[in-house]
């Protein structure tokens, strides 16, 4: 997978512009709700039951970006205006995010 070559906030919404210079629009209520995190997720034990946290569906409008730092060669971790800074947003993983926009 390719790595990431740039990234800006424009408006609401995080630009990423890739090293094989395609560009993709996120916007960051959005990344927000899809973030992989277990507290967003959900944590699950060995037999597939919900152990903690779960805020699929919860509404994130308003919620911004406000920094990130990249994780290894593989991803990217953002910081969020609602104090949220725990998913790491694998490359893969982001893609699939711009994908199924």
């Amino acid at each position: 997978m390719t790595g990431i070559k740039d990234i800006q906030i424009i408006g609401n919404e995080l630009a990423v512009k890739w090293a094989d210079d395609t560009d993709n629009f996120f916007k960051m209520d959005r990344l927000r709700s899809l973030s992989p995190s277990a507290e967003t997720q959900g944590e699950r034990d060995l037999l597939g039951n919900a152990i903690s946290g779960d805020e699929l569906g919860k509404n994130f409008s308003g919620v911004t970006v406000t920094g990130w730092a990249p994780v290894g060669g593989y991803g990217l971790q953002f910081k969020f205006s609602d104090g949220h800074n725990t998913g790491i947003y694998s490359f893969d993983y982001l893609r699939e995010i711009a994908k199924n926009a």
